[in-house]
């Protein structure tokens, strides 16, 4: 019992109480899932406390078998979940039950529509663990001691925007969940309905699940599952539903795997590993502080879920589990960092990862395209910090492109290059959609030259460092550099930038001079351009400077050192309004008008960049001045 004097009552966070209160009314019609997750709750807390024991030995009585015993009262319509795992302390219950799913709480909210089944897809695919067993109760209770303190708590909620935590007697470490059922979920209450739903979900669990049934003063009890780690059976001895299974139990997820690796290693070093890749993405994947989901065993004993140095953070979407037999059982965390052994198995992780990745996108595209959507800008990460593994992350990266024929790898964007063709041409921006409108692009289109469309911020990062692929140098459109003269249009005849309507060479240098003597410091360079077809003008980087985008982005994310650099403004010498302001910057009485045409093209090309121009109420007083000019 709960001793009164110690209560506190706490509230939910407001959008806590939101979750919550769709977990409860609109998550699962499979109900039964709120046993799979609190015996894979209290099968972790066991694995943490055999570990913890292993160089703690007071924490835990000698001869101690760990286990769960699942109890059901009829007559309190409760049934009760009990483990002899790590438990928690008073500041514990608020971090784990009092919040949910702290990283990512506020993107998952942003996602929901208001639509109720759209909205349970999502909750599942955001993984709530403990909180589904409010589908189904009325009121629950977490009876709980810290392995290694003298103080127990009692947890206690109804789902209804508060919890509680008093102070509690318990006479043993572990936590006991009891679930007090709703009226229409008694079924959970009988013996049969149990053991099917521990065969169905967790009959992979390697600690014993016992059905303790009290009949005439008598305690009978009875294991359920077959308490085999799944990882250690012949694949031909699994089930694709008992992989799933266990996927959805260790990665406390609701989706299916998209791709599920398993396989044992023999030779100088044995391991086994499980290994999956979701299905759809996780709400806190690009969090900085997000760590990959992949637990380490040694000969079936749980060390850690927390080793940096078994999976390198750009495949942090993958979960499951890896079991060494020749790590010792006492390992630390700290002895495991930069260990040779730990370093061997993640290269080998690393590779079979691509391996199945590379086959996957051979044979089945259309699929390998769906888990590039999820979890291709985490990849391109691999770019950028693991050298060692460009060539074959290459191999795996695929792109939008203004070729519209789906994403293409870079072996179909080299196949494809037009001759005379000597670099691989991109651009980067935040949408892809907008990016096929930008004035650089129009000489590549014009010409049947595919350009790639990054969008992603890493992309950046990786392609300076990367540089080259096969002896071709990436190069973006918006550098200030580029001969598109050289190149053959796609219909293999060399290019011919038709301009019989454009200004004269001659009328051009003038004009140009003019430009720039107005335009002063505002711009590094004002020169004819080769790659504009419809638009008047455009911006490009000079020879060694940033990229525009890059540029933007850092001024953005707030670094001071990012000043203002001026740009090139390349002009379409063939456009009606350059051809125009030829001719009138041939009368003097219109300079003023010539002057501010000129700041307008300029203010426009760094819109069409998605600039911010420095003072838009001038420009606007620009822009009315000079409708009225030609307008009157």
């Amino acid at each position: 019992m709960a001793t009164k004097e110690a209560e506190d009552k706490i509230e939910f966070k407001a959008e806590v109480s939101k979750v919550l209160d769709l977990v409860i009314n609109s998550l699962y019609s499979n109900k039964e899932i709120f046993l799979r997750e609190l015996i894979s709750n209290a099968s972790d807390a066991c694995d943490k406390l055999r570990y913890l024991s292993l160089t703690q030995d007071k924490l835990v009585d000698k001869g101690t078998e760990f286990s769960i015993s699942i109890t059901t009262d009829k007559k309190s319509k409760s049934i009760s979940i009990r483990d002899n795992g790590i438990g928690m302390n008073h500041d514990e219950l608020v971090e784990n039950l009092g919040t949910i799913a702290k990283s990512g709480t506020t993107a998952f909210l942003e996602n929901l529509s208001g639509d109720e089944k759209k909205d349970a897809e999502l909750i599942g695919q955001f993984g709530v663990g403990f909180y589904a067993c409010f589908g189904v109760a009325e009121k629950v209770e977490v009876l709980t001691k810290r392995a290694g303190e003298s103080q127990g708590w009692l947890w206690t909620s109804e789902g209804a925007g508060s919890y509680s935590i008093a102070k509690a007697d318990r006479d043993t470490q572990g936590s006991t969940v009891t679930v007090f059922l709703k009226k229409e979920s008694k079924e959970y209450l009988e013996e049969a309905r149990i053991r099917n739903i521990i065969k169905t979900y967790s009959d992979h669990v390697s600690l014993p699940i016992n059905f303790e049934k009290v009949e005439k003063n008598k305690t009978d009890i009875e294991q359920l599952n077959s308490g085999s780690a799944i990882w250690t059976r012949n694949k031909s001895d699994i089930t694709d539903d008992q992989y799933k299974e266990f996927y959805h139990s260790v990665g406390h997820v609701f989706d299916d795997p998209w791709l599920t690796l398993h396989n044992r290693v023999e030779g100088k070093i044995e391991y086994t590993n499980l290994l999956y890749i979701p299905s759809s993405k996780p709400f806190d994947l690009m969090n900085p502080d997000r760590k990959h989901k992949v637990k380490l065993y040694v000969k079936k004993v749980f060390i850690t879920d927390d080793c940096e140095d078994l999976m390198p953070s750009y495949l942090r979407f993958v979960r499951g589990v890896v079991d060494s037999e020749d790590l010792p059982l006492n390992v630390s965390r700290e002895m495991l960092q930069h260990n040779v052994l730990v370093t061997h198995i993640k290269k080998a992780l690393v590779k079979k990862v691509f391996s199945e990745l590379k086959k996957k996108a051979a044979k089945k595209p259309e699929e390998y395209e769906l888990f590039w959507n999820n979890f291709g800008a985490v990849l391109k990460e691999g770019l950028y910090e693991d050298h060692e593994n460009k060539d074959a992350l290459i191999e795996l990266t695929r792109f939008k492109s203004t070729s519209g024929n789906g994403l293409v790898s870079m072996e179909s964007y080299i196949a494809g290059m037009n001759d005379g063709q000597k670099d691989i041409f991109y651009i980067t921006g935040d949408n892809a959609e907008i990016l096929e409108k930008s004035p650089q692009l129009e000489g590549f289109k014009a010409r049947g030259i595919n350009v790639l469309l990054l969008t992603d911020p890493v992309d950046e990062f990786w392609i300076p460092m990367v540089g080259q692929y096969k002896e071709k140098t990436f190069k973006s459109v918006t550098a200030g550099d580029i001969d598109l003269g050289e190149i053959e249009d796609s219909e293999n005849k060399k290019s011919e930038n038709k301009k019989d309507d454009a200004v004269k060479d001659a009328d051009l240098a003038k004009l140009i001079v003019v430009i720039k003597e107005i335009l002063g410091d505002s711009v590094k360079d004002v020169k004819s351009s080769d790659r504009l077809t419809d638009s008047a003008v455009c911006l490009v980087a000079a020879d060694g400077d940033m990229d525009l985008h890059l540029a933007r982005m850092l001024k953005q994310q707030g670094h001071a050192d990012m000043q203002d650099s001026s740009r090139i403004l390349e002009i379409n010498s063939s456009h009606q309004l350059i051809i125009k302001l030829s001719e009138i910057s041939q009368d003097l009485s219109k300079k003023d008008l010539l002057g501010d045409v000129a700041h307008l093209l300029l203010d426009q090309a760094k819109i069409t960049e998605g600039e911010a121009i420095k003072d838009p109420a001038n420009f606007a007083k620009r822009l009315n001045e000079t409708l009225v000019k030609v307008l009157i």
